[in-house]
């Protein structure tokens, strides 16, 4: 199994105990291949972009940029993911020309990212005024045909940045977020995407009353990306445990051996990205190995 991890380490970003103006003139000098190079040394050689560095760094995705990290790829013989931007995006908005600004985003990203051959392309479908709708008190009814209409959209966007790209639609993981499981399986099934299982978020109920497990079971034909952190069971009432998921394995209600079991019996090879710290990887690279030690020979 290929385990690796995201490269928007916030403690790499903003250097620590420095003063204002050091830090200042750090961000200024970002190099997104200098950030990848510190976390490869860390041991890692399979690492996930964060297309969130936009926001701050315009040059993060310029064609010197990925220049670099195309040399670091071969140098480190790294393989990469991308996780296509979420923050100030929406993709599944009713207002037309943020959707169509944010399709925009999203296919920057792709394009600007292809010539490092990523093994998968992460999304969110979704964004956070879904999200909001998917928690208001509403009838029943009109909650579905207001998700409904997010899930048509979301569907939209994703039908233009694969033929904007060419992208193969295999190659997109729609990742599980905050927005009903069913909704963002039939999206996948009727795009034909992947899917990106992140084990956190389905534990602490952001995707609806499912349990892990038996969301695995659903996904795996389509499985083409994990999201491995740890999180407390909200149970079966949809709680939601906001600020509970992102933790180091074995600090919360992941069956890890059993999860990692049944990807070894169903042969899945994709990627497993940590969406931690660089010492929480560690520390749950050290629960696998008590717990799982084949997955990591």
């Amino acid at each position: 199994m290929q385990f690796g991890i995201m490269a928007m380490q916030m403690d790499a970003l903003i250097p620590q105990g420095r003063s204002l103006q050091e830090i200042m003139a750090a961000l200024t000098a970002f190099d997104h291949s200098e950030l990848v190079r510190g976390i490869a040394d860390q041991g890692f050689n399979l690492i996930e972009l964060g297309g969130d560095l936009m926001l701050f760094f315009q040059q993060a995705y310029s064609r010197p940029s990925i220049e670099k990290l195309s040399q670091l790829k071969i140098e480190k013989d790294l393989d990469y993911t991308v996780h296509l931007p979420l923050w100030s995006v929406e993709p599944s908005t009713l207002l037309q020309p943020v959707r169509s600004g944010s399709a925009s985003a999203l296919i920057d990203v792709i394009k600007a990212t292809q010539p490092l051959h990523p093994k998968s392309y992460v999304l969110h479908a979704t964004g956070a005024l879904a999200s909001e709708f998917y928690n208001m008190r509403l009838p029943d009814l009109g909650k579905m045909m207001i998700l409904k209409q997010f899930q048509a959209n979301a569907m939209q966007t994703i039908r233009e940045l694969l033929a904007e790209t060419g992208l193969n639609s295999r190659k997109l993981a729609i990742e599980t977020i905050e927005f009903p499981f069913d909704l963002t399986f039939e999206m996948a099934e009727a795009l034909d995407l992947s899917l990106c299982l992140d084990t956190g978020h389905v534990m602490v109920g952001f995707s609806g009353a499912v349990e892990l497990f038996e969301v695995l079971e659903k996904v795996l034909p389509r499985l083409g990306e994990i999201h491995l952190h740890d999180g407390p069971w909200q149970g079966p009432e949809r709680k939601i445990g906001y600020g509970k998921d992102h933790s180091p394995l074995g600090t919360g209600d992941v069956d890890v051996a059993r999860l990692l079991n049944r990807l070894e019996a169903a042969n899945y090879a994709g990627p497993i990205i940590f969406e931690l710290t660089i010492a929480q990887a560690k520390q749950s690279l050290d629960h696998i190995h008590r717990v799982y030690p084949k997955a990591l020979s």
